[in-house]
């Protein structure tokens, strides 16, 4: 069924009108962490999709919200809220709900310190455009080789900024990675170790503690049906 691009009052989460909406795309693994973080919290939302295979995060709807053309972006009574951690930063400041950072500060910090890794240095590097551009001068075999060098370099500690998250994560981790509560680490986590194995096609025997990690997360409802294969944009 042809629809307006962005509007997709057909495709939302609720039947209702909701106060938040996301704007969103199902394979992006920056989208599914906050909608993780959503489910996590109970906050139900408005799904608005932004297809970007198509460019239609260069139409000027979307350019509205976000300039920088990414998704996710949050709206929430007027207030606009782009890139996905400052997204998830917002939810916790705004919304008590589940609370995604432990009040420990040693453990807060190691919570902050997974999120950064995985979204400064390790999902910046397999973003859409990036890859095409790769492919374009290099081709796309050897594309996919770059992506899968740079993935494992986050995974298992290349990166000379700050530790790996294997090494990081092995002595804190409880049943989630810093404890037994889901929290802002695996909220990041799991959908980059999804997308690692499923697109990049990481072998995560490396990392038995990620592994472990990620095990506990996708038998999580909330996990499940922020998947992409559980969008309404999805295309399989």
């Amino acid at each position: 069924m042809d629809s307006h691009p962005l509007d997709v009052s057909s495709r939302s989460t609720t039947t209702s009108p909701s106060k938040l909406v996301l704007y969103s795309y199902w394979q992006s693994s920056c989208s599914w962490r906050v909608r993780f973080a959503l489910n996590l919290k109970g906050l139900p939302y408005e799904y608005k999709a932004v297809d970007l295979s198509k460019g239609e995060q260069f139409r000027p709807e979307f350019e509205r919200i976000n300039p920088l053309h990414y998704v996710p972006a949050l709206v929430d009574s007027g207030v606009v809220v782009s890139d996905s951690l400052a997204i998830l930063m917002y939810l916790e400041d705004r919304y008590s709900e589940y609370p995604l950072l432990p009040s420990d500060p040693s453990l807060k910090s190691l919570n902050l310190q997974v999120a950064s890794i995985i979204c400064s240095s390790i999902q910046p590097l397999h973003m859409l455009t990036v890859l095409k551009y790769v492919e374009e001068k290099v081709g796309s075999k050897d594309s996919l080789s770059w992506a899968q060098a740079n993935i494992e370099k986050g995974f298992n500690g290349n990166i000379l900024f700050l530790a790996a998250l294997e090494k990081l994560l092995k002595d804190s981790a409880g049943l989630f990675a810093t404890g037994d509560k889901v929290c802002l680490a695996d909220v990041c986590l799991a959908p980059q170790i999804a997308t690692a194995m499923s697109r990049f096609h990481i072998d995560m025997g490396k990392f038995p503690t990620l592994s472990r990690l990620y095990e506990s997360c996708k038998i999580l409802p909330e996990f499940q049906a922020a998947s992409p294969g559980r969008q309404p944009d999805t295309i399989l």
